[in-house]
C-alpha cells in the first residue's frame, strides 16, 4: 500500500524548499546586483508571504483549519497576483504614473490587508493596528480639528501612493529588506550554522565563567554575541535564556534576578554592530549616509551598553557572594579553538573586510563573506573527515534558515513603509514636531525627554525595526529641526525604541525570561530595569557628548569614551548596592563621580574618573574587611 505524506510533512517541505530559494535569491542579487527596483520588492514580498502563510497557517490544529486554508490561499494568490501585476507594469508605473482604477484598489487594499494579517501572525496584533489607524486617518483627517487634521485622501489616490508608487507596498523599507538587510541576516544565519554559535557561547564561558558571578557573566557576553548577529531581543532570550536562566538558578541566583540579566544583556545585541536589530541598513536609507558610519557610531555606545551590566553583576556578584561556574561546567578552550570552529568565523570576517577595502557595495561585501565562509567551511569538514554531503546539508539548513530569518523583518518593513508613507502623505510627523516644539519651548533637554518617554511608550510590543521605523518618522524630526546631527538623533531613537521590549508594562523580552525563569514577570522588570539603568541614560549622552557616535574628532571621542566609562561604572556600584564604610547614605557618594562625568569639559571627566577611582578602592577595601553575604 503507498503511504503519502501528510499535510504537515508537504507544509514543512514547502517551507524548506521556499527557503532555500529565498536564500539563493538574496545570494544570487547581493552578488550580481538586484533585478529594477519594483521587480526585486515584487519578487521578495512574494516569496516572504507565501513563507509566511506557510510557517504561520491559520487555525492550524482547530476545527476552523479549513476556513483558515481558504484564507491562506487567498492571501497567496492576491500577493502573488499584486506582485506578478507590478512586474509586467514596471515600466509604466515608474514613467507614467497611472491612475488607480477599480481594479488597482481592490489589489492595493487586499495587498495591504494581507501583509497586515500576516504581520499579526508574525509579530502581535499591536503593529498592524497602528499601520491600519494610520491609513484610516489618511482617509478620514478632514473630519479632524486643529493642526492635527488635514484635506483627507480618496481611494483611488491612497491606492496610487500604496501600490502603484515605489512610496508604498514597494518603497524603500522594502528595498532595504530585499538587498542589504536581507544579504547580512543570511550571512548570520550561515556563520551560526557553520559552528560559530557553539564557539560563542564556549567563549562566553571562558571568558566570565571563572569570575565572581560567572554565570551572569556567560549570560552577558553570549546574549552580546548572540545579539549582535541575530538582532532579535525575544529571540535572543528564548535561545540563550534556555541555557543561562537554568544554569543561573542551578547556582542559587534568585530567579527573578537571572532572568533579568538575560533579558537586559539580550537587550543589548539589538544595539551592537553590524546589524543593530537589523535597524542599521534601515538608518542607513532614512539618514542618506554609508551604512558601515552607521556600524562604526553604533561600536562605542554598544560598549557601554555591556560595560554597565557587566560592572553591574559584577557588583552584585561581590555582595551577593555568588560563586563562579565550577571548572566541570566549564568547557575547554582546546575544544572551542578549534580548526574546524574557527575556520568559518575567520573567513567570513576576511570576506567582509576584502569587501570593505574594496570599496563594495554592503550587500556584496556581505556575499564575499558568505562565499569565504563557505568555501572554508567545505574545506575544513572534509579535511576533518566528515562526508561531503553531510557539509553540503548544513549549507542548506544555513540557507533555509536564513531564508526564514528574512521573513518577519520583511513583512514588518513592508507594513512600515506603509505606516512612513501614510505618515508623509498627511504631514502627521510635520504636526506632532510642531507640538513638540511648542512644549519644550526650545529647551532641548525637555524635547529629548519627551521623545524619549514617547518612544518607549510607542515601541512598546513591536519589534525593533518596527519600532525605529514608526517613531523615526514621526518624531525624529523634533530633535533635527534644534540643530543636532540626523545621525545623533535616529540612534537616540533607535536606542528607546530598542529598550521599550523591556520596558513595563508590555515588555516582551522581559515575559519571555520570565517564563523561563518560572519568576513573577514584574520582579523580573525591576530587576532588569536596575541592571539597564546606564542603558536609558545613554541616549542623553548622544546629545552632550558628540564623540560618543564618532564626531569631535579623535579629542572628542576620547573624551566621550572616558566620561561614558565613569559614568557607567559609578551607575553600576550605585545600583548594584557597593557598600562604603560610612552607613548606608554614603552609597549616593557613586552619584558624585556620575554627575561630574555628565559636566562635559576635561577637567570634569578627569576628577570624575579620579574621584571614582578612589571610592572603588575604599569599597573593595570595605567588602574585604567584612564577610561576604551568603547567596539565597
Amino acid at each position: 500500500m503507498i503511504a503519502f505524506p501528510s499535510l504537515a510533512s508537504l507544509r514543512q517541505k514547502a517551507i524548506a524548499v521556499l527557503s532555500v530559494m529565498l536564500g539563493l535569491f538574496v545570494f544570487y542579487t547581493s552578488f550580481n546586483g538586484p533585478f529594477e527596483s519594483l521587480v526585486q520588492r515584487a519578487l521578495f514580498v512574494m516569496t516572504i508571504a507565501a513563507l509566511a502563510v506557510l510557517m504561520h497557517p491559520l487555525w492550524h490544529g482547530t476545527r476552523l483549519r479549513w476556513l483558515g486554508i481558504l484564507i491562506d490561499t487567498a492571501i497567496v494568490a492576491m500577493v502573488t497576483v499584486s506582485g506578478c501585476y507590478i512586474i509586467s507594469n514596471y515600466e509604466t508605473i515608474m514613467t507614467d504614473l497611472p491612475w488607480a482604477g477599480p481594479l488597482d484598489m481592490i489589489m492595493a487594499f487586499g495587498t495591504l490587508a494581507s501583509v497586515l494579517e500576516l504581520a499579526r501572525r508574525t509579530s502581535n496584533w499591536v503593529f498592524p493596528m497602528i499601520v491600519a489607524l494610520a491609513v484610516a486617518y489618511a482617509f478620514l483627517g478632514y473630519l479632524i480639528p486643529g493642526q492635527f487634521g488635514h484635506r483627507g485622501f480618496d481611494s483611488a489616490y491612497l491606492s496610487e501612493i500604496i501600490f502603484l508608487s515605489d512610496r508604498g507596498l514597494w518603497g524603500m523599507l522594502v528595498n532595504v529588506a530585499s538587498t542589504t538587510l536581507a544579504a547580512f541576516v543570511l550571512f548570520g544565519a550561515i556563520l551560526l550554522h557553520t559552528g560559530a554559535g557553539e564557539t560563542f557561547f564556549d567563549l562566553s564561558a571562558r571568558l566570565g565563567g571563572s569570575r565572581p558571578g560567572g554565570a551572569a557573566k556567560i549570560a552577558t557576553f553570549a546574549s552580546g554575541f548572540f545579539g549582535a548577529i541575530n538582532g532579535s531581543t525575544v529571540a535572543n532570550v528564548a535561545t540563550t535564556g534556555n541555557f543561562t536562566i537554568p544554569l543561573m538558578k542551578r547556582l542559587k541566583y534568585p530567579p527573578a534576578y537571572a532572568g533579568a540579566v538575560e533579558a537586559i544583556a539580550s537587550t543589548g545585541g539589538q544595539l551592537a554592530p553590524p546589524i543593530m536589530g537589523t535597524a542599521a541598513f534601515v538608518m542607513a536609507e532614512l539618514v542618506g549616509v554609508n551604512y558601515w558610519s552607521i556600524a562604526l557610531a553604533g561600536v562605542l555606545p554598544a560598549l557601554l551598553f555591556y560595560l554597565g551590566i557587566y560592572s553591574t553583576v559584577h557588583v552584585i556578584a561581590r555582595r551577593q557572594g555568588f560563586r563562579p561556574v565550577t571548572a566541570d561546567d566549564l568547557p575547554d578552550w582546546r575544544g572551542a579553538m578549534n580548526f574546524t570552529r574557527l575556520a568559518p568565523i575567520a573567513a567570513a570576517l576576511g570576506g567582509l573586510g576584502f569587501g570593505v577595502l574594496n570599496g563594495n557595495s554592503v550587500e556584496l561585501t556581505a556575499c564575499y563573506g558568505m562565499l569565504a565562509m563557505l568555501a572554508a567551511v567545505l574545506v575544513a569538514r572534509i579535511a576533518n573527515g566528515e562526508n561531503p554531503r553531510e557539509v553540503i546539508s548544513i549549507i542548506l539548513r544555513a540557507l533555509e534558515a536564513g531564508g526564514k530569518g528574512v521573513v518577519i523583518v520583511g513583512i514588518l518593513l513592508v507594513g512600515a513603509q506603509v505606516f512612513v508613507a501614510m505618515i508623509n502623505l498627511t504631514g502627521f510627523g510635520v504636526a506632532v514636531t510642531s507640538a513638540v516644539l511648542a512644549i519644550g519651548q526650545g529647551n532641548i533637554w525637555l524635547i529629548a525627554a519627551l521623545m524619549a518617554v514617547v518612544c518607549l511608550i510607542a515601541g512598546m510590543g513591536l519589534p525593533t525595526s518596527a519600532a525605529y521605523v514608526m517613531v523615526a518618522a514621526v518624531f525624529a524630526p523634533a530633535l533635527i529641526q534644534q540643530g543636532i546631527d540626523p545621525l545623533v538623533v535616529h540612534m537616540f531613537v533607535l536606542y528607546y525604541a530598542a529598550l521599550s521590549v523591556i520596558t513595563p508594562p508590555v515588555c516582551l523580552g522581559v515575559f519571555v525570561a520570565a517564563t523561563i525563569a518560572q519568576a513573577p514577570w514584574l520582579k523580573v522588570a525591576v530587576e532588569t530595569l536596575r541592571l539597564g539603568a546606564t542603558a536609558y541614560a545613554l541616549p542623553m549622552l548622544f546629545l552632550a557628548y558628540p564623540g560618543m557616535l564618532g564626531g569631535g574628532g579623535t579629542e572628542g571621542i576620547l573624551l566621550a569614551a572616558l566620561s561614558g566609562i565613569v559614568f557607567a561604572v559609578s551607575i553600576a556600584h550605585l545600583l548594584g548596592g557597593a557598600r562604603l564604610p560610612w552607613g548606608g547614605a554614603s552609597r549616593l557618594l557613586w552619584a558624585l563621580p556620575a554627575g561630574l562625568a555628565l559636566l562635559g569639559p576635561w577637567w570634569s571627566a578627569a576628577a570624575a574618573a579620579l574621584v571614582l577611582a578612589a571610592l572603588v578602592v575604599i569599597a573593595r577595601r570595605q567588602l574585604d574587611q567584612s564577610p561576604q553575604v551568603a547567596a539565597v
